[in-house]
């Protein structure tokens, strides 16, 4: 590594999404522990939320309390994404799709996509996004699709091969922790998880260091002030 790959002042969360709560174990956790420790090794401070352990009302406004509901936890989480330079969502495979708990964060984390960073961008622009995924069925790449899209459309910024994932065998096998698994010791996931943690590290680095992402062109204070970025019908309102 050179002098720039000093990745001390970046900051991870990882947003578990599994449905045990606390303190029963969580394969995903047991997998995500792996990327964590990499970053931690490297002076990345690490954040992790176990989305279930909290009140997470259903909703896409920033503030749930302000639509109806008793309580929300959401706005003490996102303040925790909004520091975040990278960002992690890790899910189980349930009926070969995400889980319930991972669409809510989603939903979630969508309905503060419209507020504005320093530079007049939507919220979540300059950060990297990636999700790892457990399970014992297939999915892994399906849900890595429909996560990763919806980082993206967010605003996030995804690096090469942001995502790593276990299953075991199909069926009521073994989970990723259970002895016997082999997942622990699997070299693809090892690599993989490997690989991911390190480009996150470096693009989280490069968008850190080039001050987030240019900024013309896709200013949402810009464009409401009149200004097209050459679009090649400037007159259009």
């Amino acid at each position: 590594m050179s002098d720039s790959d000093d990745f001390g002042d970046l900051r991870a969360l990882f947003l578990n999404c599994t449905l045990k709560r606390s303190p029963e174990v969580s394969n995903t956790a047991g997998l995500a522990a792996n990327s964590i420790a990499i970053m931690r090794a490297h002076g990345v401070h690490v954040d992790e939320v176990r989305a279930v352990d909290h009140e997470l009302a259903p909703g896409v406004q920033p503030d749930m309390r302000q639509h109806g509901f008793a309580r929300d936890d959401w706005p003490a989480i996102y303040a925790t994404v909004k520091a975040a330079d990278i960002l992690v969502v890790a899910t189980p495979i349930w009926l070969g799709d995400k889980s319930s708990v991972c669409t809510r964060v989603i939903e979630r984390l969508y309905g503060n996509s419209s507020e504005l960073n320093d530079q007049g961008q939507y919220a979540y622009y300059g950060k990297v996004g990636a999700v790892i995924v457990t399970g014992n069925e297939d999915g892994i790449k399906h849900v890595a699709m429909n996560v990763l899209y919806s980082l993206q459309h967010l605003g996030c910024t995804i690096p090469p091969q942001a995502d790593a994932g276990w299953i075991g065998e199909a069926g009521p096998g073994p989970s990723y922790l259970d002895d016997g698994s082999g997942g622990p010791d699997n070299e693809f996931t090892r690599r993989n998880t490997t690989f991911m943690t390190w480009n996150l590290l470096h693009l989280a680095r490069l968008l850190k260091n080039a001050g987030g992402v240019p900024a013309y062109g896709n200013q949402r204070t810009a464009w409401d002030a009149g200004a097209r970025f050459d679009h090649p019908n400037p007159e259009y309102r």
